[in-house]
């Protein structure tokens, strides 16, 4: 589950560990944006996007969202464990620290500068020289795909990102979709291009694990897509498809 369609990346993730997962993405487009909501309203929202996704009896849900797992995850889990494992997103900090600095930590102004952010940054980042730089608009550009938008939400971070940063942490799923774009806008010339860490990968290895499930080779059947709009079945959104991840998900799951 997620806002939007950041899911994407964990969705993926998850297809290319299990390409026989049936799969329920689940998500608020009639709620979007979540960051300026409450706190409150924000948990509302996402437990109803999650009981959604919960009425198709899955193995696992994941929160495939940052700023749902920052206000919404014990109310989540509360509500649907233990009969569904629920995992959280949490920013790639720790691994992007472990590389020594400078890090970048790119997320929505909702989480940047939030005591959740900066007690990971406080535990897993201690001694790391950490920047944190908000993105405004950017989630929404990436859901939308409006590529002008997207353009300049991402040059405005890159020029508050130190140019001598050897990692950038993506603290929003939705960034994962225009990774090489970030990439190439926080590159020096000369220089090595700084390590992208997104969560897609670990959450979706985290969800087998908590499901007592294995990866298996792609050779294994086509698991099917379900696609849950503020709780309405529908199809993958247009704008999904203009990301790789969308457009694999889609072929692989009708195919043959």
């Amino acid at each position: 589950m997620d806002s939007g369609i950041g899911l994407l990346a964990a969705a993926a993730a998850v297809r290319h560990l299990r390409p026989d997962a049936d799969l329920v993405l689940s998500s608020d487009p009639d709620g979007m944006p979540w960051g300026p909501r409450t706190p409150e309203d924000l948990t509302e929202r996402a437990l109803a996007v999650c009981e959604a996704a919960a009425a198709h009896r899955p193995d696992a849900l994941i929160i495939a969202c940052n700023t749902a797992s920052v206000h919404a995850l014990p109310a989540v889990r509360a509500l649907l464990e233990p009969e569904i494992p629920v995992i959280g997103t949490v920013p790639a900090i720790k691994p992007a620290a472990a590389g020594g600095g400078p890090v970048a930590i790119w997320a929505t102004p909702a989480t940047t500068g939030s005591p959740y952010q900066r007690g990971l940054i406080r535990d897993f980042a201690a001694g790391v020289d950490v920047t944190e730089v908000p993105c405004p608009g950017l989630a929404d550009a990436v859901q939308w795909a409006d590529e002008d938008a997207i353009d300049r939400a991402v040059a405005a971070a890159a020029a508050l990102t130190p140019r001598d940063v050897r990692a950038v942490v993506l603290g929003c799923t939705h960034y994962e979709l225009v990774a090489e774009r970030i990439r190439a806008a926080v590159r020096q010339p000369g220089a090595e291009p700084p390590v992208l860490h997104g969560s897609a990968g670990a959450v979706a290895a985290q969800a087998l694990r908590r499901t007592g499930e294995r990866a298996q080779a792609a050779a294994g059947g086509r698991g099917s897509l379900t696609v849950l709009l503020s709780g309405r079945e529908e199809t993958l959104p247009q704008a999904a498809l203009t990301y790789a991840e969308g457009r694999e998900l889609q072929a692989v799951s009708h195919a043959g």
